[in-house]
């Protein structure tokens, strides 16, 4: 239960999405971990909920859920599983770029299989050398006559395999471009990535685009827009990876109190050592000072805020190390059987660690983190 009073709505809705998450989700997690997959299944289960749409308007065939709410669904679908957290992440991602900068025609094409969860999305712009760093995307995107030619290879692409349609990015004649690609395209190849340390059901594949010919009307936006295009869907990604991480400080969190207040050791139960409640009480204040933050930069969402972008950074930078620290102390608390493979902490430790990784790592917020501070300090502000 959150130390922080939430609007009524959004008291609601966590619930209910609490409950889809206890019943359908938490239980299967660490099945879904092994065998690294999450069952078609469930994936229905989250689109007659709607949740595939949240970010899309009802207009569309969406949920049409501000921000904030968006933002409560993510912490708990990733208290459950944060490889279906992800899944929803990059589905949201190219959702909601295609409703901004796709063409009528696109948007009518792929926006109600979108919205319904008929269609599954994916985010392409990490490449093998470049990484996730856009001023070195390798994939080109030649024009031909009324179409483009793909050339080129992403990596580590959540969804890959089971995606529908992919948010491609590549280079232009005018720079970087963004793309949809319809998945069963023939110039489309997919390998699954298998064994990754975290989020191992999130279906990771590497994608090849060899000669891939797309119509005219796959372009988002104009042509050299893909930077703009890629900035605004990865502060959104962002958003949703540090609601995930205040949702596996919540897990660390209820794994340790249950397990502290049962176990003894030395005739002493654990949660009378005075260690174990400073770990206890690490967690706690962690999961309500990220909650917080998250909120925050929602809020500064809903309100179409600019200080959002810097506010989103410092919700996912300070998550997702107080995710992996928490996730730490929860490993330990368990002690051996918090090593185990198949045992829930075991895995929170490892996707807290692909945390701080994805959406822009640890030492990257750092740098920009401060760099704003600069910036701020230089400019007068307070």
């Amino acid at each position: 239960m959150s130390l922080l009073a939430e609007p009524a709505v959004g008291a609601r809705s966590r619930a209910s999405f609490r409950e889809f998450v206890d019943t359908a989700v938490a239980p299967y997690a660490d099945r879904f971990d092994r065998d690294q997959k999450i069952p078609a299944e469930v994936l229905r289960q989250v689109a007659g909920r709607g949740y595939w749409g949240a970010v899309l308007p009802a207009t569309d065939g969406g949920s049409g859920m501000d921000m904030v709410t968006l933002g409560v669904l993510h912490e708990e679908i990733g208290r459950g599983c944060s490889s279906l957290r992800s899944l929803l992440t990059v589905h949201t991602m190219a959702a909601w770029a295609l409703r901004r900068w796709g063409t009528t025609e696109a948007r009518e094409h792929w926006l109600p299989g979108l919205a319904s969860g008929d269609t599954l999305g994916a985010f392409c712009l990490t490449e093998p050398a470049a990484g996730s760093d856009i001023s070195l995307v390798a994939t080109t995107a030649v024009r031909d006559g009324d179409d483009y030619v793909l050339d080129g290879v992403k990596q580590w692409i959540t969804g890959g395999q089971v995606a529908d349609v992919f948010l491609v990015f590549a280079k232009t004649e005018r720079g970087l471009s963004a793309f949809v690609v319809d998945a069963d395209n023939p110039g489309v190849r997919c390998t699954p990535v298998e064994n990754a340390l975290g989020t191992r059901a999130s279906m990771l594949a590497e994608v090849l685009f060899a000669e891939c010919r797309v119509p005219a009307r796959a372009l988002l936006g104009a042509e050299g827009a893909g930077r703009m295009v890629a900035t605004a869907a990865l502060d959104l990604g962002r958003y949703s990876v540090a609601a995930g991480c205040v949702g596996i400080l919540q897990a660390c969190l209820d794994a340790s109190v249950a397990h502290t207040a049962g176990r003894e050791q030395g005739g002493v139960l654990l949660r009378e050592h005075q260690l174990v409640r400073r770990m206890i009480s690490d967690m706690v204040t962690g999961v309500q000072a990220a909650r917080a933050l998250v909120r925050r930069a929602g809020e500064l969402k809903d309100g179409r805020d600019p200080e959002t972008l810097t506010a989103t950074w410092i919700a996912k930078y300070f998550a997702s190390t107080q995710a992996m620290r928490a996730a730490t102390d929860a490993v330990q608390l368990h002690g051996a059987s918090g090593c185990a493979d198949g045992h829930p902490v075991n895995r929170y430790f490892r996707d807290a660690k692909v945390m701080e990784i994805i959406e822009g790592s640890s030492q990257i917020q750092q740098l920009t983190i401060a760099e704003h501070a600069y910036e701020t300090a230089s400019g007068g502000h307070s």
